[in-house]
């Protein structure tokens, strides 16, 4: 078995022996096979160029490392996909392959993650290697390099999920993978079906990342996902810890404060939601969101003035942003409720008008227009105000909520 021999004689010689045996001529030497290669490999004709490189290696695999093992590699996988390739030689570059990383790892470490990441592919789907030990070779390319391309990670996972058992945490470790690419490829639906696999129910999975968070309780990333399958399975009361958390070791992270403030809001909270809101408006006071986001908190609280001050905040800041607006003529809308007949029209009018300023600055407004049809039979009609000697033109001050401070002009 040629090639074997000529890697593992690679892998035990240093770089400084290697050129210290040299002579001029088998530097030469080297070059001319190197060339040889690199033609062939240019050509595409990796079955003739493989010998050559397995030379190269042999006389000196540092010399040309830059570019050599990419091309190498490229070679062996061509070849041992090939249908032109015999069976020899596909036996001969899988009792290799290993050793050829090996190698390029050791000669070319500027790209070792690159290297150990397909090393273990190779003896996953190549040479069936244990399981435990390919694990193990994933894990060590993603410490050297965590953003890898998917399709990496999830051949891990599969690992993982493949082989959990009583006896290892790989089940954790499967959920602690998941999540992170559902958190990185939030539009890709396979990560959130392989979470889904891992337990019976959402609420498993929640139970989950609850006892891996326990067992590592300073661990930002683990809160995080705790939290994040708290959500997701709508258990806002249960995120609310491991929001709380995260806040306090990061204290300028928007999503968290984004997350907290809004588990807040969902579970009747809403003092703790205010104040989590107006630390976001400080942390970002030109995100219109977050005074929306307030508004509506204090409407919730029936702070109706106050909200009313944070909507044409949000407004402002959104350049004339016309959802605000709408929430302003609801705040009218609910103030109504409590007026009685003739004053109850009026603010009901007040609130369509303000749909309808809010429909005129943004025209794809449904809800707006919707409230429009649905106040116009609680709007004064002409009766009302010939009954009450009102003429078009006139304007009439609202009196009956005295937070409202605003009038109306007859049509």
């Amino acid at each position: 078995m040629l090639l074997i021999v000529l890697i593992c004689n690679c892998g035990s010689t240093s770089t400084a022996n290697v050129r210290s045996t040299l002579s001029p001529a088998d530097s030469m030497l080297v070059l001319e096979q190197y060339s040889l290669f690199s033609e062939y490999h240019k050509n595409r004709d990796f079955i003739s160029a493989l010998p050559y490189g397995w030379k190269v290696l042999e006389m000196d695999p540092a010399r040309f490392a830059r570019w050599f093992y990419y091309k190498m590699e490229e070679t062996l996988w061509f070849v041992h996909d090939s249908s032109d390739a015999s069976a020899e030689l596909v036996a001969e570059i899988q009792d290799s392959i290993v050793g050829f990383y090996d190698n390029a790892i050791k000669y070319h470490p500027e790209d070792k993650a690159y290297y150990q990441v397909r090393k273990a592919y190779v003896k996953e789907i190549w040479l069936e290697a244990d399981a435990d030990e390919v694990i193990k070779d994933y894990e060590l390319a993603f410490e050297w390099k965590n953003d890898f391309s998917s399709f990496y990670y999830n051949r891990l996972g599969q690992l993982y999920k493949n082989n959990t058992s009583d006896e290892n945490d790989y089940k954790n470790k499967a959920l602690d993978l998941y999540s992170m690419l559902s958190e990185r490829e939030t539009d890709n639906p396979q990560w959130i079906s392989e979470l889904e696999s891992l337990a019976e129910n959402i609420d498993e999975l929640v139970q989950l990342s609850k006892r891996a968070w326990e067992l590592d309780k300073d661990n930002l990333q683990k809160a995080w996902r705790y939290a994040s399958m708290a959500i997701r399975a709508s258990e806002f009361l249960v995120a609310i810890e491991p929001l709380e958390f995260l806040v306090e070791k990061s204290p300028e992270a928007i999503n968290y404060w984004n997350q907290l403030a809004s588990a807040y809001q969902k579970t009747d909270q809403l003092t703790k939601a205010e104040n989590a809101y107006r630390n976001l408006i400080q942390l970002e006071p030109q995100t219109r969101e977050h005074y929306l986001n307030l508004g509506i908190n204090l409407r919730e609280q029936g702070k109706l003035s106050a909200a009313r001050s944070e909507f044409q905040k949000a407004s402002d800041v959104g350049g004339n942003w016309a959802l605000p607006i709408y929430y302003e003529g609801f705040l009218y809308e609910q103030a109504a409720r409590s007026c009685s007949d003739f004053d109850a029209k009026i603010v009901f009018l007040l609130a369509q008008q303000t749909y309808r300023r809010a429909l005129s600055m943004d025209a794809s407004l449904d809800m707006a227009r919707d409230r429009i049809g649905a106040l116009s039979g609680a709007v004064p009609a002409k009766e009302d105000y010939f009954f009450r000697n009102y003429k078009s033109g006139d304007v009439i001050q609202i009196t009956c909520v005295g937070w409202i401070g605003r009038s109306v002009t007859v049509p």
